[in-house]
Parts: structure tokens; sequence; C-alpha cells
């Protein structure tokens, strides 16, 4: 009995620990505005950069491993780069959440359908998409980011243009 008492303490606190925050304070990053695949294809096309498209979910493990090093890119690179997050199959709340607990603070969209990734192709999450100036995707990265294909992907794109 007193096991499985520990183990249900144990179980609370776990629970407690991941339930969103309850004090009823609205989110700083606010609702994300939903995207179709062609209507960021428009938002890289209007901006003179090229562009980092990541897809993630608050759920992907590998995600969040790689959401610090994608803040550290926009600081260094943002200038010259336009960087995109798109939130695939996940909750607004959840996704907030995310964004605010990694400081990452470029623009991101909300796909709870999957829509980009269904019509760009990529498999799981994260994928990583580098965009030419004009919209077109001239390389899909499935998979975690490491520092070195992100910075080769950022330099191949700053080359192009």
């Amino acid at each position: 009995m007193k096991l499985h008492l520990a183990a249900l303490a144990a179980l609370s606190i776990i629970i407690a620990a991941c339930a969103p925050d309850a004090s009823g304070t609205a989110s700083a990053v606010g609702d994300l505005p939903r995207a179709t695949p062609d209507e960021i294809i428009a938002l890289v096309a209007a901006d003179p950069r090229p562009a980092v498209v990541n897809v993630w979910a608050s759920w992907c493990g590998p995600c969040r491993s790689e959401a610090p090093l994608l803040r550290q890119a926009h600081a260094e690179y943002g200038d010259r780069v336009l960087f995109i997050g798109v939130d695939i199959q996940d909750t607004q709340e959840s996704a907030q959440a995310f964004i605010e607990e990694f400081g990452l603070d470029f623009d991101h969209y909300f796909d709870p359908h999957r829509e980009v990734p269904a019509a760009w192709g990529g498999l799981g999450v994260p994928l990583t998409y580098f965009l030419a100036t004009d919209g077109e995707i001239l390389t899909l990265h499935n998979g975690i980011l490491d520092e070195r294909t992100l910075v080769e992907g950022i330099d191949s794109l700053l080359a192009g243009s």
C-alpha cells in the first residue's frame, strides 16, 4: 500500500509540473495565426531575405533540443535571414508555452492539420526548410538540426542571395 501511495504522489507531482499554468494569466505570445503553405511562401517572397522555416511541435523532444539553436541563429542572422516557425498538430496553449520557454522571438504560425509538411514534403518533426527570397524551397532537413547543418544551410542561403 505504501508503494502505491508513493507512486500516486509522484504521479501527482509530475502531472502538476506538466500542466498548463492555471493562474489565469494570459500568455505574452497570444494565439498563433494560422497560415497555409501558400501563405508562408507569400510571406517569404514579400521579404527581401531568404528564409529558414522550422516545423516543430511542443510535444516533440528533438524540437525542444534544437529550439535554443534556432534562437541563437535568429539572434545572429535575423537581420539577413527571415526565420519562421510552424507549429503542427498542437494546441495554442502548448505552442505559446513552448515559444515563451525558449524565448523564440521570431514569427510563428499554427498548422494544426500538418498542411505545410503535407504540401512541402518531409516526415515527422522537426523539419527545417531553407527558402530562397522568392519562396522556392532549396533544401529540406528532416530531423533535428545541429549547429553545423544550420550554419551551412544559412551560409548557402546568404551566398545565393
